[in-house]
């Protein structure tokens, strides 16, 4: 079947499925492998830390592959932001605005005619970049990772009041890693749906084996990592970050709170400048850790990036197809 939603058609990808955003993971080749199956890539900037090896990246990105990817910029990550920015409009590539409101990027992103996608952890902040201009957004629901906020709800809820409430496209992530996930998302509205956790574990991730092995034998009822994942962030810990806002500076302020959010005990070491997350402990010494979604609850094995989409966009043809006889009967 044609998979035709507000967002294939924005991006221009062949499935409505999107790469999420990897600080130290993100490269060029893992976002051409993700094009090249239909999906969305998604380069992080982060991970090449200066604009001319970012804008090096694009261009070997655009060569290796026919599919099509975009650029995430997350606020607090990305050094020298501005001038990341200033690469993508110079090379006409989708930006991805991340982790913090966009409106200091925002005038420039709209001026220079990219398409813009901004991720958020709320629907108001969502429902802000919407006003600012923002051609789409993405909704991150509790059971994701990365950039977390107390007030976060989970992927059913927060899909079905995006819905209700926005009038760009929307995409739904957190927890998301097969076709029942991927229809579910579409049927509550959303016009396509990002992967983090279920990207990580396939073959071109530049994660080491180890690393991806322990990622599929995670258990989300394992009580650390629902506590990681779902539990709200220590009141006192929130409370003293937030009154840290002024006083130091913004992007280690935004870490800082992230870590918070993580539910990290040591959140106001800031000795890792990249702002690059690391492997617990449990995890072991298998290569760099990174923290993972819920979604690990429904990965089996480690497989290619094709063979992940494909067999993700075969079933959910299989289960559309069995609504449709239901609706039939």
């Amino acid at each position: 079947m044609e998979w035709k939603t507000r967002i294939t058609e924005l991006l221009g990808c062949r499935y409505p499925i999107l790469e999420g955003a990897y600080g130290g993971i993100g490269t060029w080749k893992f976002a051409a492998a993700v094009a090249d199956t239909g999906a969305f890539g998604l380069i992080t900037a982060s991970v090449y830390k200066t604009p001319d090896k970012l804008a090096e990246a694009i261009e070997k990105c655009r060569k290796a592959t026919s599919g099509v990817f975009g650029v995430n910029l997350s606020f607090g990550i990305c050094p020298r932001i501005d001038e990341m920015l200033e690469v993508c409009i110079s090379h006409g590539v989708p930006v991805e605005t991340a982790a913090y409101k966009p409106d200091a990027l925002a005038g420039r992103i709209k001026a220079s005619g990219v398409t813009w996608i901004h991720k958020s952890a709320r629907i108001k902040d969502a429902l802000h970049a919407e006003r600012l201009g923002a051609d789409a957004v993405i909704i991150v629901g509790l059971e994701g990772v990365g950039f977390k906020n107390p007030e976060q709800l989970p992927t059913l809820i927060a899909a079905t009041m995006a819905k209700k409430t926005l009038k760009i496209p929307f995409v739904a992530a957190g927890g998301i890693g097969d076709a029942s996930g991927f229809v579910g998302a579409m049927g509550m509205g959303a016009d396509a749906i990002m992967m983090g956790t279920a990207f990580m574990a396939t073959d071109e991730c530049p994660l080491g084996k180890g690393a991806k092995e322990k990622i599929v034998r995670s258990n989300p009822l394992d009580p650390r990592l629902r506590h990681q994942v779902l539990a709200p962030p220590d009141p006192e810990a929130y409370r003293k970050v937030m009154e840290m806002r002024k006083g130091v500076p913004f992007d280690q302020w935004l870490r800082m709170l992230e870590r918070v959010n993580l539910k990290y005990t040591s959140w106001q070491n800031d000795a890792d400048p990249s702002g690059e997350y690391s492997f617990d402990e449990e995890w072991g010494e298998d290569g760099p850790s990174r923290i993972v979604s819920l979604a690990v609850g429904v990965l089996e094995k480690v497989i290619p990036v094709r063979d992940l989409v494909g067999t993700m966009v075969r079933g959910a043809e299989e289960i559309l197809d069995k609504m449709a006889l239901i609706r039939t009967v």
